[in-house]
């Protein structure tokens, strides 16, 4: 893809993400029609699935020959060298709750690398976008993730993904390490938005344990185009899509072998003494 047409990619996903944002906001509150996507409890409502056709839509509208993931419709569109990943609710378990914390996640990549990711805070009504190579910017703000003071007296965030039970001793004990190794862990469960708050600077850190693709892509770049430094727990740089060591397969798997995602992410002045925190907890 030329440069016009990233331009173009762009536009078209923050056009997206914003129409599905303002029909999650419209919906806020009332009452929804709400089901269990599985054994594990995960909620899927109207909502969600109306707009991930939404934004199916906006995107084939304007390029027919494009592969779509969507979390909701699932595959579909041509083959093609052009693959996008859509979450078009991100928080669909607080939204049904009432908790103002949840958005749109669309990404694209292109040759098996991601080279677009835009968020949408739909409660705030805030737009996130960053191309590869061009920054991370908040509507006309350029982002720089740049936090202060002590890691320890700091607040970071987890993610894990739908597969990782109760009872998975890996996480519950990095987890519980974590707690005790810094002042706060927040966990949020709109994974984009916490994305945002790193790239922001709000956060110093994400540790991420077996997460998925669709919520994952565009906040990882995002991140990165920040300033963000992103490893695995051995600390091998993250290479996104693409397959190979420290990379996340287009699957939402890990280092493109079938292996899940296990990510460390801080700006480079944090970053070793996090990962050496999760080191100490997985070693």
């Amino acid at each position: 893809m030329d440069r016009k047409e990233r331009l173009l990619a762009r536009e078209v996903a923050v056009k997206a993400a914003s129409k599905a944002g303002e029909l999650a906001r419209e919906h806020f509150g009332s009452k929804l029609n709400i089901q269990h996507k599985d054994e594990r409890g995960d909620l899927v409502t109207e909502v969600d699935v109306r707009a991930d056709r939404l934004i199916v839509d906006e995107i084939m509208a304007v390029f027919p020959t494009h592969r779509i993931y969507s979390e909701e419709a699932g595959e579909g569109g041509a083959a093609s060298e052009c693959v996008w990943h859509v979450d078009p609710l991100d928080g669909t378990n607080n939204f049904a709750l009432g908790i103002p914390l949840y958005g749109v996640s669309i990404s694209l990549s292109y040759q098996g690398r991601i080279i677009l990711g835009v968020i949408h805070d739909s409660a705030l009504g805030l737009n996130y976008a960053a191309l590869q190579g061009d920054g991370a910017w908040q509507d006309g703000r350029r982002l720089a993730a740049e936090p202060s003071g002590a890691l320890v007296k700091s607040t970071i965030s987890w993610i894990q993904g739908h597969a990782v039970g109760k009872n998975d001793q890996g996480a519950l004990g990095l987890r519980h390490h974590l707690e005790h190794s810094v002042k706060r862990v927040l966990r949020m469960w709109a994974p984009s938005l916490t994305w945002a708050m790193l790239a922001r600077g709000d956060l110093h850190g994400i540790v991420l344990y077996n997460s998925e693709g669709e919520d994952l892509y565009a906040g990882l770049l995002l991140a990165q185009e920040a300033g963000v430094k992103v490893t695995d727990f051995d600390g091998n740089s993250l290479a996104l899509l693409g397959g190979g060591t420290g990379s996340v397969s287009e699957s939402g798997s890990g280092s493109g072998d079938g292996n899940p995602a296990y990510i460390v992410a801080a700006v480079p002045a944090y970053h070793a003494e996090l990962l050496k925190i999760v080191q100490e907890a997985t070693k």
